[in-house]
């Protein structure tokens, strides 16, 4: 029972809520210890509040995920675990996750509570309107950006945010891409939202996306308040970029995120050489 209700958790997935550290990274060199644990703590009450979602969103739609692929073999999903007492293991992980997020900063409790909110609206609702679906997985990460700015009390220009959204509608529409393809015969019994995309749309979607992504953060660069160093930094974030696009379009993946991330090297290398060469230029060059 604790490995299948860990497993509902969906630790694989924890890796999105790796952007509370953007804050963080971006404060350098005035990171301290304290902000480092709060930054830590911080992900793990978004890790969790998150597979509070994730529980939620399992639970209604665990006959739909009984005809995908590969959800199909999610703990409520095959049977294996009761949906019941996922639902009430996941209440008092939610209350237990709002009350020591409140505790630490009451801004970010707020954020916190609002994220979980607007995840269960789309779990009910707005996953099946067109469009509006992909906006809200793209807020999640903004809530995440700025819950990591919270906690460890510090500003976070509006140019991150807009890099921010941009860069997760890119990874929405691009997961919605990857769905479209691969239930494109019976796509209507798993998504309905699906019949009301073609892979046409999206790809024009995606193309506008990225584009503003591009321009977004080279003017953040410019105008962020830090050094204009940071210019250097570019590059990552256009590989990286064109990197996605051709894992979409020629290996069709895509639809999920995190496992693009831990499992393909090139990726995984640019995030890691990007969030190197912004604590260096921040803390020599800054």
């Amino acid at each position: 029972m604790p490995v299948l209700l860990f497993r509902q958790l969906r630790p694989k997935q924890w890796t999105k809520n790796l952007l509370v550290f953007a804050a963080l990274i971006f404060s350098f060199p005035n990171v301290n210890t304290e902000m480092l644990i709060r930054s830590v703590v911080a992900f793990f009450l978004f890790s969790f509040v998150s597979g509070c979602v994730y529980i939620l969103n399992d639970f209604v739609d665990r006959e739909a995920d009984r005809q995908h692929p590969k959800k199909r073999y999610r703990p409520m999903a095959s049977g294996a675990l009761n949906p019941y007492v996922a639902l009430v293991f996941g209440a008092i992980l939610l209350v237990c996750s709002l009350a020591l997020a409140t505790y630490l900063e009451p801004r970010f409790g707020l954020v916190l509570f609002v994220y979980f909110v607007m995840n269960v609206a789309y779990s009910f609702r707005l996953k099946h309107v067109v469009i509006v679906d992909v906006m809200i997985i793209a807020l999640g990460f903004v809530f995440r950006a700025l819950g990591g700015g919270l906690v460890i009390e510090v500003p976070v220009t509006p140019w991150f945010f807009i890099c921010t959204l941009l860069l997760a509608l890119f990874l929405a529409i691009s997961k919605r891409r990857h769905e479209l393809i691969l239930l494109e015969n019976n796509m209507g019994s798993h998504r309905k939202v699906l019949d009301k995309y073609s892979k046409d749309l999206l790809n024009q979607l995606n193309s506008i996306v990225t584009t503003a992504t591009i321009m977004s953060y080279g003017l953040f660069t410019f105008t962020s308040g830090r050094t204009q160093y940071l210019m250097a930094t570019i590059p990552f974030v256009i590989y990286g970029i064109f990197r996605y696009l051709y894992l979409i379009h020629i290996e069709d993946k895509g639809g999920s995120p995190e496992e693009v991330l831990l499992k393909d090297k090139h990726i995984l290398f640019t995030v890691i050489l990007y969030a190197l060469s912004v604590i260096i230029i921040l803390k020599y060059f800054s």
